[in-house]
């Protein structure tokens, strides 16, 4: 009995590169989160305004990284008007406080609204419906970053002021959420959290993040803000659970899009978005504790 000769393999492209269990490129991640610290870092100590400047780019990136991902959803959002409206929402939250913020949003919707009219009736309310929740997901909550820096004044302020020192508690605190859960759940995940929304996410991730979090608040509030300590374990405590429903809500919408990353901008982390989700949840709830507890 003869066989015939096997088929001579397919050409293939080179292999996706495994990066393990940590899911991503470990190097090229550190590398860019530190470009980014150093970025926020070099601004807030220079002018802490300039920061402001950042705070505007990352929201017109994320709403062009948005538009993309609906686009595979055939949502058209309209980028000019939500790009402007976001970019002056974060300016009036900064220089004029809430009521401005809460003035510039609605004006915001209602512009992106009636800019939508153009296109005609087909697709409307679909893509209404998406532009204003992306008004209020990116720029609307990232203007709460605004809200925190002028804590200290937006004008005539000192170098290292309360605004400065709000900003730096926030992002550390959020980013001691991200550390911790990383690395717990590399070494010792098991036992997954939402498997069908965020496979890697895992119980003993999020055990990490709450012992770093509540850690990095205590310290953060007592010697950076001259804090009660019990505050700190409520911001740690916030901070972990905000962040860990904003990872998850991220992980559903690229789900229900249909897509793994929001972009490829940020070498090791995917897009801006993938890096944003827990920033943006867990802003106004830090801003409004830190508020009414210490900046009061």
């Amino acid at each position: 009995m003869t066989t015939s000769p096997a088929a001579p393999p397919s050409p293939a492209g080179p292999p996706a590169r495994d990066h393990g269990r940590a899911g991503r490129n470990l190097p090229a991640a550190v590398a860019s989160a530190v470009v980014l610290l150093a970025a926020i870092a070099s601004s807030l100590v220079f002018w802490k305004t300039a920061f402001m400047l950042i705070v505007v780019v990352a929201v017109v990136v994320a709403v062009w990284e948005l538009h993309k991902g609906f686009s595979a959803k055939g949502i058209d959002l309209p980028e000019q008007p939500l790009m402007v409206g976001g970019a002056v929402m974060v300016v009036v939250a900064y220089f004029w406080g809430t009521d401005a913020l809460v003035t510039a949003t609605a004006v915001s919707a209602l512009v992106v609204m009636l800019w939508l009219l153009r296109r005609g009736v087909a697709g409307y309310v679909q893509n209404a419906t998406a532009s204003v929740f992306t008004l209020l997901y990116v720029p609307f909550l990232g203007s709460f970053v605004a809200l925190m820096l002028a804590e200290g004044g937006s004008t005539g302020f000192d170098r290292f002021d309360q605004g400065v020192k709000g900003v730096l508690t926030f992002i550390l605190v959020t980013v001691a959420s991200d550390t911790g859960g990383y690395a717990a759940g590399v070494l010792f995940g098991k036992h997954p959290m939402a498997p069908v929304i965020s496979p890697k996410k895992s119980w003993e991730g999020f055990a990490g993040s709450l012992v770093f979090c509540v850690a990095a608040g205590v310290a953060l509030v007592v010697l950076m803000l001259d804090g009660d300590w019990w505050v700190g374990v409520v911001l740690g405590l916030i901070a972990v659970v905000m962040a860990t429903l904003g990872d998850l809500c991220e992980s559903v919408i690229k789900r229900d899009l249909g897509i793994k990353d929001m972009s490829q901008i940020v070498p090791g982390h995917g897009g801006l978005m993938d890096r944003l989700d827990s920033l943006l949840a867990t802003i106004a709830p830090i801003w409004l504790l830190l508020h009414v507890t210490v900046f009061a």
